[in-house]
């Protein structure tokens, strides 16, 4: 067992990073949990992130405040039209307006600034790479990359005394078997939100991609889905 068993784990609030805390937890580590306030269109998905950290437990919750909006490009940081109602292999065929350029290179190098300072070496992210496999940030190049990028980067790096690892317990799994793991971790996913395109109430929209995938995927694990929908039958007809 390594000594060391501090990890920085990247929280949104959604239920792949909820997944991947509690994952981390049940592997032993003692974990520090990192969100961003990046400028997203919505506050809901932070305040989802103080409450999955709260109910599963981290040693320390820090909320990085950065400002993607001074770049936009993307229908979270910018005023563009989220896309509704797509079937599901749509969502696989092109890399959405959704993705915010570079988001999980800047996540991933704010983690691994603060494993430097925390004398952490593991890194956890729930990025997933069959669910939005357009997103090129969540593919396992891209973690392997950086990785190498870590080793070189760092000055515990360069001294050898690290070698940092970038554990991505989700990459392979469908959004059902990450529900099922969720559960099976202790996770209560109506804490967690997904929804791009929120009411302000928080009620989801159910038809943005991320409502249909999280539908979707209560369903296929046979899992009653906790989600508070403004349009209960909105994205229903989305299908493989």
């Amino acid at each position: 067992m390594r000594k060391n068993r501090k990890a920085v784990v990247l929280v949104s609030g959604g239920i792949d990073s909820t997944t991947a805390l509690a994952l981390a937890r049940k592997q032993g580590f003692d974990v520090y949990a990192l969100s961003f306030d990046y400028g997203q269109r919505h506050r809901h998905e932070l305040e989802a992130a103080r409450r999955v950290v709260a109910s599963l437990g981290a040693m320390q919750h820090v909320v990085a405040k950065i400002d993607l909006r001074a770049f936009g490009g993307s229908a979270l940081t910018a005023e563009i039209e989220v896309p509704k109602g797509r079937e599901l292999y749509q969502m696989s065929s092109e890399i959405p307006i959704t993705y915010v350029p570079a988001r999980n290179t800047i996540f991933l190098s704010f983690a691994l600034a603060w494993c430097e300072v925390l004398g952490a070496h593991d890194i956890f992210i729930g990025v997933n790479a069959i669910d939005y496999s357009g997103y090129p940030d969540c593919r396992p190049q891209f973690l392997e990359a950086f990785e190498h990028l870590a080793r070189l980067a760092t000055k515990a790096g360069v001294e050898g005394a690290v070698k940092y690892r970038i554990h991505a317990p989700l990459l392979h799994m469908t959004k059902a078997e990450i529900i099922r793991a969720g559960s099976e971790a202790g996770v209560d996913f109506s804490l967690t939100h997904s929804c791009y395109d929120p009411s302000p109430d928080g009620s989801a929209c159910g038809s943005c991609d991320s409502c249909i995938l999280r539908r979707h995927g209560f369903a296929e694990a046979g899992i009653p889905d906790p989600t508070r929908y403004a349009n209960p039958t909105a994205g229903e007809h989305s299908k493989a």
